[in-house]
């Protein structure tokens, strides 16, 4: 069993920045692909990026790419997600999620989750 706690998250203005982390308990998240995904209101869950066990391998949204990047330490079982260049459409509640196989982007591919932290971008 795996337990994840994002934090981070925040009122921000647009063309901002904030760095969201995902500390895992349980297990050694070094075990573990590690997903981001996010929640905006009226929208289904969407995928934003995903981390290899080593950060070897790492997939983007094509929203997140250019801006977002994702990062893990397993030394201190955590990952990062680093939002830049932040807009209006990237507000939502966001989620890290562990996955035992492999890089996916879906998000039925996730053994666990957090609950999620919020994201807030103004215009």
């Amino acid at each position: 069993q795996v337990q994840l706690v994002e934090s981070g998250g925040g009122l921000v203005q647009a063309g901002g920045s904030l760095r969201l982390s995902c500390a895992a308990s349980g297990h050694k998240v070094s075990k573990y692909v590690m997903g981001w995904f996010r929640k905006s209101r009226g929208k289904e869950r969407e995928f934003v990026a995903v981390i290899g066990w080593s950060g070897g391998t790492i997939l983007s949204s094509a929203s997140a790419k250019g801006r977002f990047t994702v990062s893990r330490d397993n030394a201190k079982n955590t990952v990062f997600l680093h939002m830049n260049s932040l807009k209006p459409e990237d507000t939502g509640v966001y989620y890290c999620a562990a996955d035992i196989t492999y890089p996916s982007q879906s998000a039925a591919s996730y053994d666990y989750w957090g609950q999620g932290t919020q994201v807030t971008v103004s215009s």
